[in-house]
């Protein structure tokens, strides 16, 4: 008796041990670029149906997000909306050799917020076009902000319309203003144009040739508390399932470094 009890209790301790572990896993945090916020949304709830952690999504400009990291903010995954961030944190040694690659190419519109008209002449046209506001995000901090300015700039409309400029953050706070009637149109990742509760208005597509490609590349962190998730939401992410979600968005799926 003394022996089965002793078992009975061997068992409750190893149980104990095992759902504590498991009820205080650390999630995957994953910090994200703006852009991509309502993409990975729907791919971190179809990694966790498919046995995945829960992931900790964290949205913002992908300068502000590098800055978090440098200062040691404790992200597992990195989400850019450009290469030159997670290129800059291999070179620092913040970031996991051999684990980057480019997990989306972004494309860019112009947006009429409610009310409000596109150019008959499309996106060349805007600066002969009555517009009251016109936002962008950050070109400093932004890669979204930074392909507006070079689409302005190639069009020949970037001094013209600087009086008219408001600059967000992010790419987010750009639709913010337009969403909330702030601006009257705005230079946005075209992934809103998919996402659920989006502005009304009528957008177009801004000619990818006005700017460099917005290739948007993932790392891991080498101070990411949950190494094993990361590794794992980073594979799920290039999966079939992953690339169909991101596709549905606006995105265009990119070549890839296989990570060891």
């Amino acid at each position: 008796m003394p022996l089965r009890s002793g078992l009975r209790a061997f068992a409750l301790a190893v149980l104990l041990i095992l759902t504590t572990g498991v009820s205080h896993a650390d999630p995957v945090r994953v910090a994200v670029a703006a852009n991509f916020l309502s993409p990975v949304e729907v791919i971190a709830s179809a990694f966790e149906a498919a046995g995945g952690e829960p992931v900790e999504i964290v949205s913002g400009a992908t300068g502000q997000h590098y800055a978090q990291i440098i200062n040691g903010a404790p992200f597992d995954v990195f989400l850019a909306a450009d290469q030159a961030r997670p290129a800059r944190l291999l070179e620092q040694g913040l970031a996991i050799e051999g684990s980057v690659f480019t997990y989306a190419l972004g494309r860019l519109v112009l947006w009429a917020g409610d009310g409000h008209q596109l150019p008959d002449n499309g996106f060349a046209g805007l600066v002969d076009h009555p517009v009251t506001r016109l936002a962008i995000a950050n070109p400093r901090l932004a890669p979204y902000g930074r392909a507006a300015r070079d689409a302005l700039q190639a069009t020949g409309q970037w001094q013209a319309l600087q009086p008219r400029l408001v600059e967000g953050l992010s790419v987010g706070r750009a639709l913010h203003y337009l969403a909330t009637g702030n601006v009257s149109h705005a230079l946005v990742a075209a992934s809103y144009t998919h996402a659920r509760g989006r502005p009304g208005g009528a957008w177009v597509a801004v000619d990818p040739s006005w700017h460099e490609s917005i290739r948007q590349d993932a790392v891991r962190l080498v101070n990411g508390p949950n190494p094993a998730g990361a590794r794992a939401f980073m594979t799920f992410l290039k999966s079939a399932e992953a690339q169909t979600i991101l596709q549905g968005f606006g995105y265009r799926a990119a070549g890839e470094v296989t990570e060891p």
